[in-house]
């Protein structure tokens, strides 16, 4: 039962993880036509927010791609893509201090960074090898005829939920800083700063999908494990 209730979610959430990327697409595109009203482009952006947060050890770096702005704390780099680093678009300013936005938490030490953080090896690994220990469990069982190693599986995969989970507050919390940044420095006009939140929360939703995704991946292998 809470296998076909996974699979279900999985479709759903595949769906809607459709609709969501792209809503996200359509709002980027909108917003990165229209220019930023200090007329700062994304480096700029994220430079003086870090300033302005006495952050002197973060340097801003511009990266290949599209959508694949992030901060690294091991090597405390914001990093910014082709459309936000020389960018002065209010979409590239909105995407620019929610990344700086990490390296603030990052610098105040907030607790559900330094959770992630500390997952983020685990999940990689997890992620790689969670299909082969699933089908290393099955395989196993029939010999054994016991579920431990399924279970072991199931232990894995929720290792990746649990990094889904805990990513939600970060990428909300870098949002509602960046937010508030910008406000306070009376960078946007009011009209401008409803379209960096609207921008932004589509970004913050691509991580909702994700993270129900992967609880309906663990409902899935979760069920199988029971059905031994």
């Amino acid at each position: 039962m809470i296998s076909r209730i996974g699979y279900l979610l999985v479709l759903v959430i595949a769906v809607g993880g459709f609709f969501v990327q792209s809503r996200l697409q359509s709002v980027f595109d909108r917003y990165s036509k229209e220019t930023f009203a200090s007329g700062m482009t994304g480096a700029e952006v994220a430079e003086k927010m870090l300033r302005d947060h006495g952050i002197t050890d973060v340097t801003v770096t511009h990266t290949s791609g599209r959508l694949t702005d992030h901060f690294d704390p091991t090597d405390k780099t914001v990093n910014l893509s082709d459309a936000v680093y020389g960018s002065n678009s209010v979409a590239a300013a909105a995407v620019a201090a929610h990344e700086c936005g990490h390296a603030v938490q990052h610098a105040e030490g907030y607790e559900p960074l330094k959770m992630r953080s500390a997952l983020a090896r685990l999940s990689a690994l997890s992620a790689q090898f969670s299909t082969w220990a699933m089908l290393g469990g099955l395989v196993l069982s029939l010999f054994v005829r016991n579920s431990l190693f399924l279970w072991i599986g199931v232990g894995v995969v929720a290792v990746s939920a649990l990094f889904s989970l805990v990513t939600l507050p970060v990428e909300y919390n870098a949002s509602k800083r960046a937010l508030a940044w910008l406000e306070g420095q009376e960078m946007l006009t009011p009209e401008q700063h409803g379209r960096a939140e609207e921008a932004l929360t589509w970004a913050a939703r691509t991580y909702v999908v994700a993270a129900l995704s992967s609880i309906a991946v663990l409902l899935y292998y979760v069920g199988y494990a029971q059905s031994y």
